[in-house]
């Protein structure tokens, strides 16, 4: 996957740019966060899991965009446990780390650490979740997970014909028996993406057009914790055989990450619903996200509907533009300093767009931009 990794020469004109025009950086200070030595800098690059693509296309875009900057990567992998990433950061602390990028399996776990990063004068990025309940992260980089959310919600009722913004020509009027699954609690994305499909969502079943049959709509009640697949499958094996055992048919589910969604089609295979849009009995309506290799080749195959694509290669090179302004004493630049609140400050942010993919998007999205090839495609798997 090193094609899609590398940062371009003007990509790192850009970094310096922006580092140059900021002013004192939040996690510059007397410790080994002040930057301006001419020795090589580390920088910790902390990710939650190897279980999920999304992650190791992640941690390796930041590694080598980093690396190509001149600096010494220590890159660690969570395995979803919170110890185990909690012991990596005291690690990458006590080793002399310059800064910090941090993807949190809890934004709540890590208070301690990040308050000896500040102690040590080290600033802290927070990578895509937010950490929370901390003074102590100095920016974030991430997608508008709001409008992710949002073009979830979009995605279902274009899928069901439904009018809607992305698609104001639908004329199907329902009713619709859709299910809603959310991503895990300790994970402050899972809010946005929820709150941002319901906000779509939620007219069409307060008019009926859309029923959930289950009656489950809260976000506690429909959380997949640490965003598992089985866990996934396994609710939707139970939303089955008990609200759907009179005969009736699910027609969408609100999925919000690839991952999940296999699982719920899995379950739903299991259950007789068709591999394709065109079985008999019909596979439902299943959005997703992080456009997985795998999930593409479910969407070219008419089986999953459609994914959100969010190109952790620009995610990367943010993180990035990030750590060389703060080790450069300056600060980065943020295009959102109100949205994301972590329950101590509003952390400064720099959010990125997101492009809905269905079967024909997929050539001028994932393919023509080179995030994945023809070939991995059809083969649903990675080079």
């Amino acid at each position: 996957m090193s094609r899609k990794l590398g940062l371009t020469a003007a990509s790192a004109v850009l970094a310096l740019t922006l580092a140059a025009c900021g002013g004192e950086g939040a996690g510059s200070g007397s410790g080994s966060g002040g930057g301006g030595s001419d020795e090589e800098q580390s920088i910790g690059v902390s990710m939650p899991t190897q279980t999920s693509e999304r992650w190791i296309a992640d941690g390796d875009a930041v590694k080598e965009q980093l690396e190509a900057e001149g600096y010494t990567v220590d890159l660690q992998f969570a395995g979803d446990d919170i110890p185990t990433q909690s012991q990596q950061v005291d690690q990458m602390i006590t080793q002399g780390a310059d800064a910090l990028i941090i993807a949190a399996i809890d934004g709540t776990a890590l208070s301690s650490q990040l308050q000896a990063a500040a102690d040590a004068g080290i600033p802290v990025i927070s990578y895509d979740r937010l950490i929370r309940d901390s003074e102590n992260v100095d920016f974030y980089v991430s997608f508008d997970n709001f409008k992710v959310g949002v073009a979830q919600g979009n995605a279902l009722l274009t899928g069901l014909g439904i009018a809607n913004d992305d698609a104001p020509d639908g004329t199907a009027t329902g009713p619709f028996n859709i299910e809603l699954f959310a991503g895990s609690l300790d994970d402050n994305n899972a809010f946005f993406f929820f709150d941002g499909a319901m906000s779509v969502l939620q007219p069409k079943i307060d008019d009926g057009t859309l029923v959930v049959k289950s009656g489950q709509t809260d976000i506690e009640q429909v959380a997949t914790l640490r965003w598992q697949q089985e866990t996934a499958q396994k609710r939707m094996e139970d939303l089955l055989t008990s609200s759907y055992n009179d005969g009736s048919k699910v027609n969408g589910v609100l999925s919000p990450y690839d991952g999940l969604s296999r699982g719920i089609i899995t379950a739903l295979q299991n259950a007789g619903y068709g591999p394709t849009i065109d079985a008999a009995n019909p596979m439902p309506i299943v959005t997703g996200q992080d456009a997985e290799i795998a999930s593409v080749k479910l969407i070219a195959d008419g089986v999953q509907s459609s994914t959100i694509f969010k190109d952790t290669r620009l995610l990367a090179e943010q993180a990035v533009i990030a750590a060389q302004a703060f080790l450069e004493g300056n600060e980065p630049e943020a295009n959102d300093t109100e949205s994301y609140d972590n329950g101590v400050k509003v952390v400064p942010s720099y959010l990125l767009p997101v492009e809905t993919v269905f079967t024909d998007d997929i050539q001028s999205v994932l393919i023509d931009s080179e995030y994945w090839t023809a070939d991995e495609v059809a083969s649903g798997q990675a080079d």
